[in-house]
């Protein structure tokens, strides 16, 4: 069956820090690119990082530089997003997804293949 699961999600307070899994099955997990994507209550999904299908590079959205990472494991079939000083800001429901030979764009039309979400709540 072909999916991704994300894990890792939760209430935490500013400052504070979480690790988000996505876990792949059913797919040849080291020739797709991963990219994470958020949506916040009543706002649009938007980009927050990704990372080529070998791992060699990383794409970042400005508003998460400096305080996210993202990382993979192909032995595991699983891609990470660390996240750390948290802002109430980045609460939303967080996504994992999956691009074919994908390179870490930041354009969600090219992932053909999404996980069911993971909410992450940061309290002020």
């Amino acid at each position: 069956q072909v999916q991704l699961a994300e894990s890792g999600g939760g209430l935490v307070q500013a400052g504070g820090s979480l690790r988000l899994s996505c876990a792949a099955s059913g797919i040849t997990f080291s020739v797709y690119g991963m990219g994470w994507f958020r949506q916040a209550l009543g706002k649009e999904r938007e980009f927050v990082a990704a990372i080529h299908w070998s791992g060699r590079s990383t794409n970042y959205a400005d508003s998460v530089k400096g305080r996210f990472t993202i990382s993979r494991d192909n032995a595991k079939n699983t891609v990470f997003l660390q996240m750390n000083s948290l802002k109430p800001e980045d609460t939303a429901v967080y996504y994992c997804a999956a691009e074919y030979r994908g390179w870490g764009t930041a354009s969600a039309g090219a992932y053909v293949l999404w996980g069911q979400g993971t909410q992450v709540t940061v309290s002020s």
